[in-house]
């Protein structure tokens, strides 16, 4: 891509060089390659932010076991919930943009941090049961639980990229309720 990049704007510059020499070559020609080369960087760059985009699976998941969050949380432990489901179209849209990010990825890879998902694709007794007693009817649902509060903090529906930094540093008491 770099290379595509490099030849369009060596084109610019050899048009605009032979238009001053009195070639007869339209200025819009030049223009408009110059802008094709311009958005044609803006795309590289948007792609080639730097972020590794298979990150997400270095993250240790485990079952869903709701009968041993209190456990590792008097532990010291933090534990992050996901109840997920394949056919979920926010916890699909929840994975693009937060939890397969980089940077939330690194967050959750600690090694004080336990990750349970529960995967409802198909009828599950366990998840349904925990889904229960936190009285929330389907997915997405996101929890931390953690020494700061270990009764956990629910998570928006509709994850954005700070929820989970933010979470994180409260329930184990990083920072000011």
């Amino acid at each position: 891509m770099m290379i595509l990049l490099a030849v369009l704007f060596t084109a610019v510059v050899g048009l605009i060089w032979a238009k001053t020499k009195g070639k007869a070559i339209p200025t819009l020609v030049i223009i408009m390659l110059a802008f094709m080369g311009l958005c044609f960087a803006g795309v590289i760059a948007f792609v080639n932010k730097g972020e590794d985009y298979l990150a997400h699976q270095t993250l240790r998941w485990q079952a869903l076991e709701p009968d041993k969050i209190t456990q590792h949380v008097s532990q010291g432990h933090t534990v992050f919930v996901d109840i997920t489901a394949d056919w979920c179209v926010p916890c699909q849209t929840n994975k693009a943009n937060v939890l397969h990010r980089e940077q939330v990825v690194n967050q959750l890879n600690q090694a004080h941090i336990i990750l349970m998902q529960g995967n409802w694709t198909q009828s599950d007794e366990v998840i349904e049961r925990y889904m229960g007693q936190q009285a929330v009817a389907g997915t997405p649902f996101n929890k931390v639980y953690g020494p700061g509060y270990p009764q956990g903090i629910e998570l928006p529906k509709a994850l954005m990229i700070d929820d989970i930094p933010k979470a994180l540093a409260l329930v184990n008491n990083t920072i000011a309720r």
